[in-house]
């Protein structure tokens, strides 16, 4: 007759048993512990628990516009994988990936094309292009690009593809200092009582979902360990502009430890540099900037001060609220000569068109001297600090133009685009 008892481990067997489970499971943590760990920071004293990206509690699911064909469309054009892989099958070791940001100013962006053709070492890396929209005029420039490997990607919540409808223009929208309850029309103004203009604030809903997608979307960038070089298309890029930024990355950890980025030109964006034989550590500008992912980390972790600060410039709104919130001078390390220059006499959304465009003569007459061909930062020199410099501070109320909590709400769900998953998950 069969026994009814199940067999049972001996005790010498048991312990052994519960030692190999023991070990796995502290295998398994010790496995995520790595996975979680990122070396890339030369802000070693920020890498804190409190810069890993922000929880937002408030929204339990992503709440994102409908799309229509279009934005679906762009959203999978955006999984393409670089192109000129032909030529440049391979990435230099420790690159600088470079993203430029455009909207619809082709003579700009051809301006800008041709002079990063000139840049040394473009061959060594990746050119994202981060297009606000789509626009085919700018689509067959950056097509023609030949010199590096390069990647589109295509904002797919534009206001600009969406004609009829949020993030675009409803029918039912405010608009100017209409009245909500008079016009039964839907919106929320902004402090000085304006309501929402698509076209303005697609600024910086682009630059936000830009970020976003870059540091933690991107299947080429999500990774990267280092810095990423940020310009417009209205930047004009001098030959030496890689190798200095390369001299710069390199030297930040040891010249400038509070240093947060490096820059290739002065934050007074009608300057030319110095000149001086030293280096400069000033506040952060806005032409050509790079930091590392250490740094994304606390700024995606100030998500909230960004998207709900009302003005609708990105560069504004960090220099008022996000910088200002890091508890201590948000530092950036430059050369004393610029390595780029701000050609653009209009704001992003003019000078579109030929009769119209803000370059003079259909030209942007940019003298490039013999030093700036070539790397001209010496690692020996030491470091000017600027102090106490004038521009937008904390306290700041913002220009208006980002008073709609449809904006806000679209921020928001920006940054919870590529950590849904983690959010969802019980810490």
């Amino acid at each position: 007759m069969a026994s009814n008892k199940k067999p049972r481990l001996k005790d010498g067997a048991l312990r052994r048993f519960l030692s190999v489970v023991l070990i796995t499971l502290l295998g398994v943590v010790l496995l995520i512990f790595l996975l979680r760990t990122n070396p890339d920071s030369n802000l070693d004293q920020y890498s804190t628990d409190d810069d890993q990206s922000s929880n937002f509690s408030n929204f339990g699911k992503l709440n994102l516009p409908k799309q229509n064909d279009f934005s679906i469309f762009l959203e999978k054009r955006n999984l393409l994988p670089p192109r000129n892989l032909d030529l440049f099958p391979k990435l230099a070791k420790d690159h600088i990936t470079i993203v430029l940001y455009v909207h619809n100013r082709p003579q700009y962006l051809q301006v800008v094309a041709n002079s990063l053709s000139q840049v040394v070492g473009i061959s060594e890396t990746l050119l994202i292009v981060s297009h606000d929209g789509y626009f085919e005029e700018m689509n067959k420039i950056v097509e023609g690009i030949r010199y590096c490997q390069v990647k589109q990607i295509f904002a797919p919540y534009s206001p600009h593809v969406f004609p009829k409808s949020f993030p675009g223009v409803s029918p039912t929208d405010c608009k100017d200092k209409d009245d909500p309850i008079k016009k039964h029309c839907k919106g929320n103004p902004d402090q000085y009582g304006n309501h929402r203009s698509p076209k303005i604030v697609s600024l910086k809903h682009h630059w936000w979902w830009m970020m976003n997608t870059v540091w933690d979307g991107l299947k080429e960038t999500r990774r990267h360990m280092g810095h990423i070089l940020f310009i417009e298309e209205d930047h004009f890029i001098f030959p030496n502009a890689y190798r200095n930024l390369q001299i710069l990355t390199a030297l930040k950890p040891k010249k400038c430890p509070d240093c947060y980025a490096a820059n290739l030109a002065p934050s007074d964006v009608n300057s030319k540099g110095e000149g001086w034989d030293s280096l400069v550590a000033e506040r952060m500008g806005n032409v050509g900037y790079a930091f590392n992912r250490t740094v994304w980390r606390k700024i995606h972790k100030k998500a909230r001060e960004f998207c709900f600060f009302d003005d609708y410039n990105w560069d504004i709104t960090m220099w008022a609220t996000v910088y200002p919130s890091f508890g201590r001078p948000v530092y950036t390390l430059r050369g004393p000569r610029t390595s780029a220059v701000h050609f653009g006499k209009c704001g992003l959304h003019q000078g579109q068109g030929e009769k119209v465009s803000c370059i003079d003569h259909g030209v942007a007459n940019i003298q490039v001297e013999e030093i700036d061909k070539a790397g001209n930062i010496n690692s020996e020199w030491g470091v000017n600090v600027y102090k106490h410099q004038a521009g937008y501070q904390a306290g700041f109320r913002g220009w208006g133009g980002w008073g709609d909590e449809r904006d806000h709400q679209l921020c928001v769900e920006f940054a919870n685009m590529y950590h849904f998953k983690n959010m969802s998950s019980p810490s």
